[in-house]
Order: C-alpha cells, then sequence, then structure tokens
C-alpha cells in the first residue's frame, strides 16, 4: 500500500512538471516598439455624464444622474465641478419619498428633492514624471468569441513613464435633502414634543383616535436639511500615456488617470427648516447636528476622445449627529476629453 502511495506521488509530480514545462514552452518572448510615452500630453478638458450614481447615507438612501466637468492648467493645477441629482423620488430618494407617503396630514413642509453640488481645486505642489512599469494584455485579433471567453489572456511588462501629481485640495459643497425626523428624534432621546412653536407648544405625539376603529396613530414628521460644506484636503495622482506596437500582436495602450484623495470636511451652515402643522412652524432647534466630517475617495478615467469614468467616496459628512455616515459610487458614460487645442499654423502662398 505504502508503495502504491509513493508511485502515485511520483506520477503527480512529474505530470505537474511536465505541465509546467510545457506552459513554460507556450510563453514566449515577444518584441515591441514605443510609439509614445507622453503623461503630459493629456487632454486639459474632460466632462462626463453620470446615468448612474448610488450613494448609501444614513441620512438619506438615493440614487441619480450626474455631470461632471475636470480641468488641467498646465502643471500648476486642476479644476473639478460635479451635481448630482435623483431621478425621482421612487427612483431614488428614499426619504423624499417615505415623506410623501407617510407625513401626517396637516404638515405642509413640502419634501425636497436630494441635490449635490462640489466645485474644488487641487494645487499641484508636486508635479513630476518617474520611471515606472506597465501590463498590457496581449491580443490578437482572432481571439474573438469563445476562444477569446475560453483564454488565459497573456500579459507584458512594458516600461513607461508616469507622471506622479501630489496635490493639495480645496472646495465647497452644497447639498440638500429630505430627512426622516422620526428616526432621528428616537435616536437622540427626544420626542414630537421637543420641536416647538414659538408659544412653547410641541407637535402632538400622536393624532386623535379614529372614530371608527378608536386606534390612535403615531404622528410622523420628516423635514428638510440643507447643508454648505468646505472641504480642505491632498491627493496622489498616477498618470499613464504610453502606446506600444507588439509584433504579432495588436497594439497596446495604457493612458489611465488615477487619483486617491482624502478630505476634512466643515460645514458653516447647517440649516434643519422648520415643520410647519396646521399653519404654525415648529422649530427644530432641539435637535444635534455635527459640523465636521472627512471623506476618502478615488477616481478614475482615460484620456481619451470618448471614454468613460468612476469613482467612489466614502466617510462621514456634517449632517444630523450620528447619520452622518455615507457610501457612494459613480459611472460616467460617455466622458468627451479635448486638448482644447484647435489652432493650425498658416503660411502665404
Amino acid at each position: 500500500m505504502k508503495s502504491f502511495f509513493l508511485a502515485c506521488i511520483i506520477f503527480c509530480q512529474l505530470f505537474t512538471g511536465v505541465a509546467l514545462a510545457q506552459d513554460k514552452k507556450e510563453k514566449q518572448a515577444v518584441t515591441y516598439e514605443e510609439l509614445y510615452d507622453e503623461p503630459y500630453s493629456v487632454n486639459k478638458l474632460f466632462i462626463g455624464f453620470q446615468p448612474l450614481y448610488g450613494e448609501l447615507f444614513a441620512t438619506n438612501v438615493n440614487a441619480g444622474y450626474g455631470i461632471e466637468a475636470h480641468y488641467y492648467y498646465q502643471d500648476k493645477f486642476d479644476i473639478k465641478a460635479n451635481f448630482r441629482k435623483t431621478y425621482s423620488s421612487q427612483f431614488f430618494d428614499f426619504n423624499r419619498q417615505a415623506a410623501l407617503d407617510n407625513n401626517t396630514d396637516g404638515i405642509t413642509t413640502k419634501p425636497t428633492v436630494f441635490s449635490y453640488y462640489e466645485l474644488g481645486g487641487t494645487y499641484h505642489i508636486k508635479d513630476k514624471d518617474e520611471s515606472g512599469k506597465t501590463k498590457m494584455v496581449l491580443y490578437k485579433k482572432s481571439f474573438k468569441g469563445n476562444r477569446w471567453a475560453a483564454n488565459v489572456p497573456l500579459h507584458a511588462e512594458v516600461p513607461c513613464k508616469v507622471r506622479k501629481i501630489m496635490g493639495a485640495r480645496l472646495g465647497g459643497i452644497y447639498w440638500a435633502s429630505s430627512i426622516d425626523l422620526n428616526r432621528v428624534l428616537k435616536a437622540q432621546d427626544l420626542t414630537n414634543a421637543s420641536l416647538t412653536d414659538q408659544a412653547g407648544n410641541g407637535l402632538p405625539l400622536q393624532l386623535p383616535p379614529d372614530p371608527i376603529s378608536g386606534v390612535a396613530k403615531n404622528f410622523s414628521v420628516y423635514g428638510n436639511m440643507f447643508a454648505t460644506n468646505i472641504y480642505l484636503g491632498g491627493s496622489m495622482s498616477w498618470f499613464r500615456n504610453v502606446a506600444v506596437s507588439f509584433d504579432k500582436y495588436e497594439e497596446g495602450i495604457d493612458d489611465g488617470m488615477l487619483t486617491l484623495f482624502f478630505d476634512i470636511l466643515y460645514a458653516p451652515s447647517l440649516q434643519l427648516d422648520p415643520i410647519t402643522y396646521q399653519g404654525v412652524d415648529y422649530s427644530t432647534n432641539a435637535i444635534k447636528t455635527s459640523s465636521f466630517g472627512f471623506r476618502a475617495g478615488i477616481d478614475g478615467k482615460f484620456n481619451r476622445t470618448l471614454s468613460w469614468a468612476y469613482g467612489g467616496e466614502i466617510g462621514f459628512r456634517p449632517s444630523v449627529s450620528g447619520q452622518g455616515f455615507y457610501a457612494m459610487f459613480k459611472i460616467s458614460f460617455p466622458v468627451f476629453g479635448t486638448s482644447l487645442d484647435y489652432k493650425v499654423e498658416s503660411f502665404g502662398k
């Protein structure tokens, strides 16, 4: 029996060695010719439409569409603007839809649409290129359909220049959202009675009993929050813009532009509107808010005339105390890129 197991082990080792030898034999070296390697020759302006973003925000889960623009001025600085908004209350503005469905009759405060505006810039503290590498997939036109799907693609490492940008970020953010005050009051050990009018009277805790069933329903209340934020932080970017021509394979391109960032957020203005019930305004000053937060994120795109981009953030946003956590992702398509250089030389005959 021991001899049998020993023979099996020897057979497996021989088989593995033969397989590895064949695998190594199939991986032949490739040669290439550099077409260009210019990480500083990137487009100056990118404008992208975001057909979908999603945000898991403790204050209000939401999803929708957006527009983003990014402008680079030489190697000095870049400016970015972003706008996001939900498609509708049902897709997807969670607390706005909940307010429309559950707000108590008599409350005339209209739930606001979730919207987000951001404008900021990055000063390039350090902007230089270094020697680096990139991995390019080796592809042939004959690799189509099932053959490409069943094939494990080979890749080659190609030396290239990598533009590295260390930046200092500064900008402003404004956002507006509906908010579930029922949940907020419970989390902060408050009640509807904590929301008072000028005479000191609080909102009712319950509605009058139903004349038929005799059951008294809880008084449901939703409100609106408007926030103005300032952010200050830093970023690190890696730009590649290289193309090579492989023998026996299609051309390889790496024009990725990747940025990681971290910001400290401060809200000089956090406005939680009063609740209007039966024509009387009830103050929301008793609700605690948090003016500080932070975020870490990633942005990626490609140096092309027509392409796509991606991004994401996670952190704590200035908001109602205990409801600042958020995680957001976004996809941009299409993204239009241009160098803004349309001038050509002219000569007289």
